[in-house]
This record gives C-alpha cells, sequence and structure tokens, in this order.
C-alpha cells in the first residue's frame, strides 16, 4: 500500500455532500484593491453506498464552477491533500459527467517538453511522462489501486464570477474505480495543497479560509484575506517545513505541530518524539479538507481511547464487540439507548498545536453508525480513528472536527489560523444565509 501522501490524494465520501453554490456567489474588493471570492456551503443528504477506500467517509466538499471556452459547468471534490486538479474528460461514459475539451476553443495540452511538465510536477508521485504525440501524460494512483491518467492541459477557470485563465489541470480521459456511484456524482477533484499546480497556487491568492457550521449544515468558503474585526484574533500554528525530501513526508501537505491531547483538562503523558516526524517522514500532522474524521498514530490513539473510557465509565456502556471496528479503524464504539433524548456530559477532547488549539465537545464526539443496532441500543463510535489501522503513518486532522472552527490557511506567512466561531452567523455576516 502506499503511504498516506498518496492515500490523502483523492477522498470520496457516501452520505453528505456540502455544496459550493454558484447562484448565489459573488466577489467583494479587499481594501488594497484585489478581490475576495466568497462561496455559501449547503449541505444534500446521499444514499449509502461504497467507498473507494478501506473506511468510508460520509460528508465531502465540492465547489461548483465553470470551466472552458464557452464555459462548462462542473463540480469538482475539494481537498486540500491534493496537488493536482482534474477533471473527467471521456465523454463516452454515460453514467458520470465530464468536461468535453472540444467543446471549448480555450483548450491547450502541454507538451512533455514544457517546463510545466518536466518540473512543476515534481512532487507527483508518479512522475509524467510524454505520450505517442509528445503532450504531458500523468497518472495518479491511490491506496485503494484506483487510478486516473491522462493530459495536462490549460484552459479557463471560471469561480465566482471571476476567471482565472490559462489555469493547469488534468484532463483524464481513463483509469480504473471501485466506486463507480460516487464517481458519478462529480466531474473530477480541486487540489488545494500547497504544491505549485494546486489551484489556490495558481489562482495567486495569498490566503483562503472555510468555515462549516455543526448546526444547521451552512457554512462559507473565502478566496483572499479574512482579518475582518469580528473574526479576530485568530490563534495561528506554523506550517512545518522540512527542505530535505524524505520518503514519507509530504512537502506540500499543510503539516502543523500536534504537541499534545488533552481529555477534559487532563493532557495525555505521551513523549514529544510520539508527534514529531522519524527520520523516514512518516508521523506528520496533516490538516486534510479531503477527510472526515481524525486518525492518530497508535501509542498516541491508545492513550486517548483508554483515557476517554475511563472518564466516561459512569455515563456511557463500551460496546464489548472486538469483531465490529467501524470503517477499519474506530474501534472504541459505545451502546447508547434508542429512546435517549439526548447525551451525557461528556469530557472534551483538546488537539493542542504549537500557537493553538482544536477542542472538539459534545456531538462532534460520537458518531452514530447507521443501521446498528444491539438489542435496544444504537451503536456511536469516537471520532478518532487509529491510523494504523489503516496502513496510513500520519495524524490527519478531519474537517469533522473543524465544524465551527474558522479554519485560514495563509500561505504568505507559512501558518494556519483557527477561532472558534459560529459558522452560521459568520456566514450571515457576509450576507450568506442557510
Amino acid at each position: 500500500m502506499r503511504k498516506i501522501h498518496i492515500l490523502l490524494s483523492l477522498i470520496v465520501a457516501i452520505q453528505t455532500r456540502i455544496l459550493f453554490l454558484s447562484a448565489t456567489q459573488f466577489s467583494v474588493p479587499e481594501s488594497k484593491g484585489a478581490k475576495i471570492l466568497v462561496l455559501p456551503l449547503k449541505t444534500q443528504q446521499l444514499p449509502s453506498g461504497p467507498s473507494k477506500l478501506p473506511f468510508t467517509h460520509n460528508v465531502t466538499l465540492t465547489v461548483s464552477l465553470a470551466v472552458g471556452t464557452p464555459p462548462q459547468n462542473v463540480t469538482m471534490v475539494l481537498d486540500t491533500g491534493s496537488e493536482l486538479s482534474w477533471l473527467q474528460c471521456n465523454t463516452t461514459q454515460r453514467d458520470r459527467p465530464a468536461f468535453d475539451p472540444t467543446r471549448s476553443i480555450s483548450y491547450t495540452p502541454v507538451a512533455c517538453s514544457s517546463p510545466t511538465c518536466t518540473t512543476q510536477t515534481q512532487d507527483f508521485s508518479i512522475p509524467a511522462s510524454c505520450d505517442a504525440r509528445n503532450l504531458c501524460h500523468a497518472v495518479l494512483s491511490y491506496a485503494d489501486a484506483s487510478s486516473s491518467e491522462g493530459n495536462l492541459a490549460f484552459d479557463n477557470f471560471t469561480i465566482a464570477g471571476s476567471k482565472f485563465p490559462g489555469t493547469i489541470f488534468g484532463c483524464m480521459d481513463s483509469g480504473s474505480t471501485t466506486n463507480a456511484e460516487e464517481d458519478s456524482k462529480t466531474t473530477g477533484l480541486m487540489g488545494m495543497n500547497r504544491g505549485s499546480l494546486s489551484f489556490i497556487s495558481q489562482m495567486g491568492f495569498k490566503k483562503f479560509s472555510y468555515c462549516i457550521s455543526g448546526s444547521d449544515f451552512s457554512g462559507i468558503l473565502l478566496f483572499g484575506e479574512s482579518n475582518f474585526t469580528w473574526l479576530l484574533p485568530l490563534n495561528y500554528t506554523p506550517l512545518i517545513q522540512i527542505s530535505t525530501p524524505l520518503p514519507y513526508f509530504n512537502r506540500v501537505a499543510y503539516t502543523v505541530q500536534l504537541e499534545g491531547i488533552k481529555v477534559s483538562e487532563n493532557l495525555l503523558q505521551l513523549p514529544k518524539s510520539i508527534f514529531e516526524p522519524d527520520h523516514t517522514g512518516a508521523g506528520q500532522t496533516m490538516v486534510d479538507s479531503g477527510t472526515q474524521f481524525t486518525f492518530l498514530l497508535g501509542p498516541a490513539y491508545s492513550a486517548l481511547r483508554n483515557e476517554f473510557i475511563n472518564q466516561t465509565g459512569g455515563v456511557l456502556r463500551v460496546l464489548e464487540d472486538p469483531d465490529f471496528v467501524f470503517q477499519g479503524a474506530f474501534d472504541l464504539c459505545f451502546r447508547v439507548p434508542l429512546n435517549s433524548t439526548g447525551m451525557p456530559k461528556l469530557p472534551a477532547v483538546s488537539l493542542v498545536f504549537r500557537g493553538a488549539q482544536i477542542t472538539v465537545s459534545g456531538a462532534r464526539l460520537l458518531y452514530r453508525v447507521p443501521g446498528e443496532v444491539r438489542g435496544s441500543d444504537a451503536v456511536h463510535c469516537l471520532t478518532f480513528g487509529n491510523s494504523e489501522l489503516l496502513g496510513m503513518e500520519a495524524y490527519i486532522i478531519g474537517h469533522h472536527h473543524q465544524q465551527n472552527v474558522w479554519m485560514e490557511f495563509d500561505l504568505e506567512k507559512s501558518r494556519i489560523g483557527v477561532a472558534q466561531v459560529q459558522c452560521d452567523l459568520a456566514g450571515q455576516r457576509f450576507g450568506i444565509h442557510p
């Protein structure tokens, strides 16, 4: 199995999608003349289905925009764990939407001799190559053995009424999949990591932010400056940089330094080395919009598991079923009476970063597993999983634990800012209503 930098490249979910609705997108000017692009978020319930990975994600972020001349509407998965944006360009597959390059007069394929092909693809897990037409050919391979391949190309991308001409993306015409049902709902993927070919790097914005509501499932995505007086202060944690290439360290991911984990006010007694990448680069902590829940390496997960059981022993009943592991990585589950009107008071779990902290509390700590019933009890699992059960060698902070947190990705100053905020109210500040 490929390591985490490939595993994070593509996450496809099955039950709820957060959609960026193009009908009400708008832009407002910054004080220095640049633009801020603001997009509203909304959720849509979807039936469950198979997963592309050994575990299932229940929420994925998608953005609706237009590509080409004349513009064609597309829907792309927003993924801060990937670099190359790509669109499905095989128009012969009637069971899924596709971008048709032959209908766009601004579509231009990238030659394999171009610096775009020879230099800017250096962070790809599989090097770009030349095809029979001397065009730049890319193959994207994922941990579940699915793949996508095609040519790099330039075309005009239009988002929130603003045009970004000459955007580089992959125009994919073949590949294999383990989840045709999910693939039929999106045209492609929008890579948002720190690589030179990612969408945010090509757009030229120095910052982007998002905020997901945990109550009414609304929220916003914002490209540009977000330093408004009502939002401050943000607490910043620096992005970790390692200049030397290491086999298992993703240099273009949003990597932060996790320094500790607290359950209520109890700091787990773990050595600092647990949270630091080793000599191979394994063990980095990544903030990823493409993953729903949070995953911890084995020692940290075991310590959290034991402390959470200790602190909830009087109010939660552990599911004693060694054969049941939710999504392959969540083995701490509880039996909660079906007729229960609400959860008991639970100890908050805080992820302590260098300079910032994200606290997970209340309903975000447990997830009710659909369809799992034991007698008169429903099954609820802790929303922190063991990454080692999936063969991953990293900590991943999923967006379920970013609900009602303003997440600012500051590329210029190489940092991530966080602030606890009611995301539905934040949306109203920008004139966006659920």
